[in-house]
């Protein structure tokens, strides 16, 4: 079996490593899609080598990361701007793999403009292969009902349907707990993220995650303003011509 995981940075597979963990317990084939460009190809490639040593931590084939966002333009932080390019690398991407039986990606939740970005995409990629591939779609970290920067991480939200979940083992637990140490490139941004993650799978039972339907990509993702608009000020409206003019181009 062969999951594909669209996913906007690299470190973003961290928040779905349970996902990831049960691919392995299945025997599935996983393949991770990075789709954001960098302006420092120094860092790119540091990032790209700190996701496949996660893999390689895993027992999963550390190559089969790959950077299909490189040299598209469709850069970190606006990747709604140029998503003709992003797909294309996209669907270049995915006429490699025999078959595909499905898709993961963050959460369309507000969090993050590239995320819901990438979310619409996979929408429009899986129903041009397949409509009955089903989507999974894993939480990032979303501001919804909060005020100013305030945010929760890995916590879905209600818009998106029932929340399934992924047991893990305590010895699974400790080593998702520690596997942060393989992104030193983004430390900062881990230790505003992993307390509040961790938090939220002890306070709400565990990993989360839900199924993306195609409607969703079509609403908002929850009422209020989006936490990439208080803290990137990215204004929705601004995201959703984007995505709109793509989709009905």
């Amino acid at each position: 079996m062969t999951t594909v995981y669209v996913l906007a940075h690299f470190d973003d597979e961290y928040a779905a490593l349970p996902l990831l963990l049960r691919d392995r317990r299945e025997g599935a084939q996983p393949w991770l899609f990075y789709v954001a460009d960098y302006a420092s190809p120094e860092l790119s490639a540091r990032r790209l080598a700190e996701t496949r040593a996660l893999l390689a931590s895993l027992g999963l084939p550390p190559d089969r990361a790959i950077h299909v966002g490189a040299g598209t333009r469709a850069m970190d932080g606006a990747v709604f701007e140029a998503l003709p390019a992003a797909r294309s690398a996209l669907e270049a991407a995915l006429s490699s793999l025999p078959c595909i039986d499905r898709f993961v990606v963050a959460a369309w939740e507000g969090g993050h403009a590239d995320h819901d970005a990438c979310a619409l995409m996979t929408v429009m990629l899986r129903d041009a292969l397949d409509p009955k591939i089903p989507i999974d779609q894993f939480a990032l970290y979303n501001g919804r009902g909060l005020p100013g920067g305030l945010f929760r991480a890995c916590a879905p939200i209600p818009e998106n349907g029932p929340v399934m979940r992924v047991p893990l083992s305590a010895r699974e637990w400790i080593a998702y707990a520690v596997a942060v140490r393989f992104f030193p490139s983004q430390a900062k941004t881990w230790l505003a993220l992993w307390p509040s993650m961790f938090m939220t799978f002890l306070l709400r039972g565990g990993f989360g995650y839900q199924a993306l339907a195609a409607e969703r990509v079509r609403k908002r993702p929850h009422a209020g303003p989006l936490l990439y608009e208080r803290m990137f000020k990215t204004p929705y409206a601004a995201v959703r011509a984007r995505l709109d003019a793509f989709s009905d181009a």
